[in-house]
């Protein structure tokens, strides 16, 4: 996938984002219990519950170049009912997942010719959870902005000339080589584009034989599309900027193959977090990592019904915790790993998850009122995260710090959410 903006945040803490970038390839281009357009739908629709225009756009284009059909960019309701079915763990995944229980997953994996087998639920699963956390990442290091989407880009972006690698050994040379690839990848998409628009016209040649009301209407589209495609200019970065490429795919009435419309993707827009309210008479709402936890239960469950991606997962969570953060922690006053579990706990305490061998006493502590509205802000509805909130709490962080605390927040959201699908699947299974 065409992730720069999002691989060259990443590439401040190089050993991360190979490991990243290994799961995103496993998840969306190998072998996998689900097909590979399925994937990149799944994938829109978990961005699209965070209004994400940037990831979007990016699975919109590889749903098309994986043989993906052009009328299910129209809505939800032009997929088949087994793919619009996930819609209901979508939403509550993405911003209630304690919500979840067994009688969601059944409900999937019982519903006659529209079932889903245990295998693909479990990469489904994880592929909105990827996504959602992902998602966050994107609005918490600007990418989102710095697709030329209104706003104004939060992190600059790498350049040839400026670079940082902080905390990262041998970041110069593995750094240098990720911007030669990407620069390859801008020209990549320039043929790319072109290839995809002699695709989305032949798409509509061969559905020639289609009933004549339904003829008519892909004439239009058709028509209304090539006037679009026109539009686009040449040139290494304007193809190299997805969101700018793929606006051009766009017809002019405002019915969009890409993603303007972000509405077409979901249902109940209006549901959102939540805070997670403990109390005190009814213990079961908080989900103790002593009774479900990912190293004793998620990741062999996970591993067994959709094989290595517990293995990339696993190691993935492992490299963000061992990512340093001296001079994070130095300037508030405490050892590195307390201040990166302050921030992981905290995260998980916002989804309900609890330790019993954590004082959450520390969290206020730890992380100063401004950090704390920002991670709950990029973490729980990332959406909103706007330019004031974000100069008022990287006053003291040095760049790599920036991402390395949205690292933090991105796997400790991923995290969670499969804490609470597996769980749910195993209360299933049992």
């Amino acid at each position: 996938g065409r992730l720069e903006a999002v691989t060259q945040q990443m590439g401040y803490h190089p050993q991360y984002l190979d490991s990243f970038l290994k799961t995103q390839h496993y998840l969306m281009h190998m072998d996998g219990p689900l097909p590979f357009d399925c994937r990149h739908y799944i994938a829109i629709m978990a961005a699209a519950r965070h209004q994400c225009r940037y990831l979007v756009n990016l699975h919109v284009l590889q749903f098309l170049r994986a043989g993906g059909d052009p009328q299910w960019l129209r809505g939800l309701e032009f997929i088949p009912p087994k793919l619009r079915n996930l819609n209901e763990i979508n939403k509550i995944l993405a911003h209630r997942p304690w919500l979840i229980t067994k009688e969601h997953i059944e409900k999937l994996l019982k519903i006659s010719e529209w079932s889903w087998s245990l295998a693909e639920l479990v990469h489904a699963v994880v592929l909105l959870a990827h996504c959602h956390a992902l998602a966050s990442f994107v609005f918490g290091c600007g990418c989102e902005q710095d697709e030329g989407l209104g706003g104004r880009g939060l992190l600059k972006p790498l350049s040839l000339g400026n670079q940082c690698f902080c905390e990262a050994t041998a970041g110069n040379s593995y750094s240098q080589e990720l911007l030669r690839i990407n620069r390859k990848r801008s020209l990549d998409s320039c043929m790319e584009l072109d290839s995809l628009r002699e695709r989305m016209q032949r798409i509509h040649v061969e559905t020639e034989g289609r009933d004549e009301m339904r003829l008519l209407q892909q004439d239009r589209e058709e028509g209304e599309g090539q006037r679009a495609e026109g539009d686009v200019q040449g040139g290494t970065e304007h193809c190299s900027d997805l969101s700018a490429g793929l606006s051009h795919l766009a017809d002019t009435d405002g019915e969009v193959t890409g993603a303007t419309n972000l509405a077409r993707y979901m249902q109940d827009p209006d549901f959102g977090y939540q805070d997670f309210a403990r109390r005190d008479e009814d213990q079961t709402q908080v989900f103790r990592v002593q009774d479900y936890s990912w190293e004793d239960h998620g990741f062999s469950l996970v591993n067994r019904l959709y094989s290595d991606i517990g293995h990339l997962l696993d190691e993935k969570f492992r490299m963000v915790d061992g990512l340093q953060s001296s001079a994070m922690a130095k300037r508030q006053g405490c050892e590195p790993s307390v201040f990166k579990r302050g921030i992981w706990n905290y995260i998980h305490c916002m989804f309900g998850i609890r330790y019993d061998d954590y004082d959450y006493a520390e969290v206020n502590q730890l992380l100063e009122r401004m950090l704390k509205v920002y991670i709950k802000t990029v973490t729980c509805y990332p959406e909103k995260t706007n330019s004031e909130m974000f100069d008022r709490f990287w006053k003291q962080f040095k760049h790599s710090e920036k991402v390395h605390v949205n690292l933090l927040i991105l796997e400790a959201r991923m995290q969670a959410e499969l804490l609470y699908a597996l769980q749910a699947i195993t209360q299933y299974m049992i």
